[in-house]
């Protein structure tokens, strides 16, 4: 395990865990997605970009290749030891950060962590989104699906040649799921097990006002990314 685990996080499999339960390993497999396209063209060319919960870099390196200068954030060194290319990288969880007075043309929030289960990381978060979005700028969050903690359980093949099982959703407090992923290799097998908190009715727009932001315009036509701009 990667420093301390969150708590109702964790992760099985071989190499190191996060505290959020991820795999490092498993990440360094997965190629990249459509990612870097909706980055790309809400941001603008040349924008400055702070994104938060980098990862390995699988989105890092392609924006860093369209001329953008990223600053990279996570939690987790194993994780930040694969980025290549940012303009710097910076080891915090991405609620508590401190980068003074700097302000960047877009923040990035994605893999789904406004839907962290705890309401004090999520506001957290959120706030760390406000704090150093540039006036005029703009934030960028991956959000889930609306019947992601009912369509359980569900699999497919990864991109990466594995298959993703959903396995379950159980119910841990209001609108609170404990979900476990399993992710299947021929010579590997990783599991993950995190909170995630659904967003009900108009819940989602409450929660980015409630951190001076509001909800601009939805990215993709399943609506798993938006925009939101500083208020």
């Amino acid at each position: 395990m990667s420093g301390r685990a969150r708590e109702g996080y964790q992760g099985t499999g071989p190499g190191a865990i996060t505290p959020d339960g991820c795999a490092v390993d498993r990440w360094l497999r997965l190629p990249v997605g459509r990612e870097p396209d909706v980055v790309a063209a809400a941001a603008g060319p040349g924008a400055s970009i702070l994104e938060l919960g980098c990862g390995v870099g699988r989105v890092t390196r392609p924006l860093v290749e369209r001329g953008f200068a990223v600053t990279a954030v996570d939690e987790s060194p194993e994780m930040l030891a694969h980025v290549g290319g940012a303009a710097r990288t910076v080891c915090s969880p991405v609620e508590t950060l401190e980068l003074g007075e700097e302000r960047f043309d877009v923040v990035l929030l994605a893999s789904f962590l406004v839907h962290n289960g705890d309401p004090a990381v999520r506001r957290g978060m959120l706030a760390t989104c406000r704090r150093y979005v540039a006036d005029g700028g703009a934030v960028l969050i991956e959000r889930e699906g609306d019947d992601w903690h009912t369509r359980v359980p569900r699999e497919g093949p990864s991109p990466d040649g594995g298959v993703t099982r959903v396995v379950s959703a159980d119910p841990v407090g209001p609108d609170v799921s404990s979900i476990r992923v399993e992710y299947e290799f021929a010579d590997a097998r990783w599991s993950q097990t995190f909170l995630s908190y659904r967003y009900r009715g108009d819940a989602f727009e409450r929660t980015l006002a409630e951190a001076g932001l509001r909800l601009d315009t939805t990215l993709t036509e399943d609506g798993t990314w938006v925009r939101a701009l500083p208020v």
